[in-house]
């Protein structure tokens, strides 16, 4: 059946019939590929020899973590989990889950309650649960005060975002989208209320932490936490 729909998928992209069914073949090419290397990491995983509690670093990118288990579709990752499926975790069996701008490339209200439902149950009572998103609030105020409109794009195409964003709508259109990449939003509140609804408790706003966060992504992040609550 794998077979048959890749080619399918490759066939109606060869075929361009409009942009349409060009990027809808491509997402299911996609998401093919994704399912066959999560399948994939899941038995890598199952036969490694990892003993709880774990450190879990979803979303790593090139940032790899000395001693965690580094998750992520980039080629630096060592397992490439598909992480809006079940984790293949044992309940209780972590100590931290850690994750930057991973959040938001998720769909709320549905993957992003998979996710936070996974974390819960792989974490141990008194985990951390660690994320950091784009910080969106200040942008928001930012773009609404006239006198700072006009330096929000400069600022943000020297380490974000493309050259195309040359005014501040631009910058916020790509903070929200990011092409098709980016899905939600967050502001401490909203963050902190999605948390909280999915059972993690003492959730709050935290510094960077250089032995934690990577450095490129300080400016401009918005780093929560929250812990599943002890028995």
């Amino acid at each position: 059946m794998f077979v048959k729909l890749q080619r399918l998928a490759l066939k109606r992209l060869q075929r361009s019939e409009g942009p349409g069914v060009s990027q809808a073949a491509q997402r299911l090419l996609q998401e093919l590929k994704a399912a066959v290397r999560h399948d994939a990491a899941v038995l890598r995983l199952e036969r490694a020899a990892h003993e709880p509690p774990h450190k879990l670093h979803l979303g790593c990118g090139p940032n790899v973590k000395d001693g965690w288990i580094n998750i992520d579709f980039a080629k630096h990752a060592t397992y490439p989990l598909d992480l809006r499926n079940s984790w293949p975790f044992p309940d209780d069996s972590c100590e931290i889950i850690h994750s930057e701008h991973l959040f938001e490339h998720l769909e709320y209200p549905g993957e992003v309650r998979s996710f936070l439902g996974e974390a819960y149950r792989v974490l141990q009572p008194g985990g951390r649960l660690s994320t950091g998103v784009p910080e969106t609030e200040g942008l928001l105020v930012a773009y609404a005060d006239k006198s700072q409109r006009e330096q929000i794009a400069p600022r943000l195409r020297e380490k974000w975002h493309p050259v195309w964003c040359d005014t501040a709508m631009h910058s916020v259109n790509y903070h929200f989208r990011q092409g098709t990449e980016h899905k939600y939003a967050y502001d401490l509140e909203t963050l902190a209320r999605v948390l909280e609804q999915s059972g993690f408790e003492k959730v709050a706003r935290r510094e960077f932490d250089p032995g934690l966060d990577t450095e490129e992504r300080q400016e401009g992040t918005l780093y929560v936490d929250g812990f599943k609550p002890l028995p």
